[in-house]
């Protein structure tokens, strides 16, 4: 039995770069390097501040059963500050991005940079006390 690779008109099927191919990057990667991207593109006068933040990007929040019961909205990003005011690494604040959520709100590339662009704004802002519009001044620009 032959396998099909173009099946219903669809074209191929899966990556275009198998796995095992060094040009293969993981979507954790990708959606990591996204983030980066958008704290570096920040306001230069904010960097200093910045700088002292943990960046991180997970999979998905941690969501209870009660979480779901209860029609709770799931988080795209949030922030915490360590539990000695300062990380293992000696941020007193630590950013998360959920990587899963984020894709399922902007499955488009261009909505998905837009939304984590705000996302990072928004959590950095207020993780440091100011306002996303001073962090990041094309904050929820449409035109951006």
């Amino acid at each position: 039995m032959a396998v099909k690779r173009d099946r219903h008109g669809r074209g191929v099927r899966g990556p275009l770069a198998p796995s095992s191919s060094p040009a293969y990057v993981p979507r954790m990667e990708r959606f990591g390097n996204l983030v980066a991207q958008a704290v570096d593109r920040l306001e230069p006068r904010w960097r200093a501040h910045v700088s002292a933040v943990d960046i991180e990007v997970q999979d998905s929040p941690p969501v209870t059963a009660a979480d779901v019961a209860d029609g709770a909205e799931v988080p795209l990003a949030g922030y915490r500050l360590a539990p000695d005011r300062r990380s293992a690494s000696g941020a007193p604040v630590t950013v998360v991005v959920f990587r899963r959520p984020v894709e399922l709100r902007a499955p488009e590339r261009a909505a998905r940079v837009d939304l984590v662009r705000d996302l990072v704004a928004e959590q950095l802002a207020d993780a440091l006390g100011l306002a996303p519009g001073d962090l990041d001044p094309a904050y929820d620009d449409p035109a951006d």
